[in-house]
């Protein structure tokens, strides 16, 4: 397993969110967590790549513990984290933003190539690339937010809600995206609130429930399961 989350419990002060929960992605796999609002998602993968500390548990990448790496470390070791609501420099251009995404040096020597296959994965950022981020629409900003984190070359990608509030045809394009990735060999965690678009695009899934793991599995069998219509429908 190239991550691997061992009994993680996090807390925010006295007031614990995550408890117990374990999970794993493969190389070249992609994986959903998902579950309803509040339910721990976004701290989960916040704590994997270190912007939030783990009060207990293990997280272990390529064989190596994370818990005391700093975020800078966990990123140069190939983690990239696309955070929730795009969080591109606004004033920056989308050429300037996809530059800083290539910070460290293993990145840095391959800044040329890598920025010409995210102009292959995005058209469009190649046609605007001189253009302050903030001028961009809110599907060309999560593609810009996307492109950034894959100018990192990292070896697993975490996206947090990657297709909330885009049009569908937006979302049509990030789907078709996040296939040729995948094809690549790119592992992917993500989070996602549509379960059926999720699972249509990951292997497996982890469905969180007031942060405990409520259910795991394949995604053929949790897009149809009745505790999966249960936690997200509630009865």
């Amino acid at each position: 397993m190239l991550l691997e989350v061992r009994d993680l419990e996090v807390a925010y002060g006295d007031y614990q969110v995550v408890w117990g929960v374990s999970l794993c992605v493969a190389a070249g796999e992609s994986v959903a967590l998902l579950g309803p609002n509040g339910s721990g998602k976004s701290t989960v993968v916040n704590t994997i790549s270190g912007l939030v500390e783990a009060k207990a548990g293990e997280i272990r990448f390529d064989g190596l513990s994370l818990n005391a790496r700093p975020t800078h470390v966990r990123a140069s070791l190939g983690i990239a984290h696309v955070l929730e609501r795009r969080r591109v420099f606004p004033h920056l251009t989308v050429l300037q933003n996809l530059t800083l995404g290539a910070w460290h040096p293993a990145a840095k020597a391959e800044r040329a190539r890598t920025l010409e296959r995210v102009f292959a994965l995005f058209p469009h950022l190649s046609e605007c690339k001189s253009q302050p981020a903030l001028t961009l629409s809110g599907g060309e900003q999560q593609m810009l937010a996307l492109g950034r984190g894959l100018m990192a070359l990292p070896r697993l990608l975490m996206v947090d809600e990657p297709f909330l509030g885009l049009a569908p045809r937006v979302v049509a394009q990030m789907k078709s995206v996040f296939a040729a990735l995948a094809a690549e060999g790119l592992a992917i965690l993500f989070i996602e609130q549509n379960v059926r678009l999720a699972l249509s695009l990951a292997g497996r899934g982890y469905i969180l429930e007031s942060g405990r793991l409520a259910i795991a599995g394949d995604a053929a069998t949790l897009i149809d399961s009745p505790e999966v219509r249960r936690i997200f429908l509630g009865g």
